[in-house]
């Protein structure tokens, strides 16, 4: 079914774009996730249904944007209800690789001040580096690695920037 688009600009090719998450209270979210990681709010939007946010990194490659998608639905107006959410956890997770381990480590402490540090900082094998691991608001697991490899094994294997 064709339909009319809403937006001007199209990728060129498909493009992995974004993950998203179901959250009890977007505010909060947002908040631990501009606290913990590298990413802000890009857009906000709110709907009969509920509210959303797209949380990204400023930084980012803009041949391939990346946005972690936040949706709060209201009381009743679940589009995919009676189904229940699952959350990532405790293997399934976000990834973020840092920039050295003592990132990691002052990452780790934070978390565990706030009381939502689950694992590490601790040193894992080959090629899972040096990590720790929190929990989001709605118990969402998030990695925070150094020396895993993902960074430079892409350029590696595809070189540059590989956009």
């Amino acid at each position: 079914m064709a339909t009319s688009p809403n937006y001007q600009v199209h990728p060129t090719r498909q493009r992995w774009t974004h993950l998203a998450l179901l959250v009890k209270d977007i505010d909060a979210t947002i908040a631990w996730y501009e606290q913990f990681t590298h990413l802000t709010v890009l857009a906000r939007n709110e709907d009969a249904q509920g509210r959303g946010a797209w949380l990204a990194d400023r930084t980012q490659n803009l041949e391939s944007p990346f946005v972690l998608v936040l949706a709060q639905f209201y009381e009743g107006k679940d589009p995919f209800a009676p189904a229940l959410h699952g959350v990532l956890g405790p293997f399934a997770h976000i990834g973020i690789e840092t920039t050295s381990a003592e990132e990691v480590d002052a990452i780790a402490a934070r978390a565990k001040e706030a009381g939502c540090l689950a694992l590490g900082p601790l040193k894992m094998p080959e090629p899972v580096g040096y990590v720790c691991f929190l929990k989001d608001p709605d118990g969402n697991t998030v990695e925070f690695s150094y020396d895993q490899g993902v960074y430079e094994t892409i350029r590696k294997e595809w070189g540059g920037d590989a956009a």
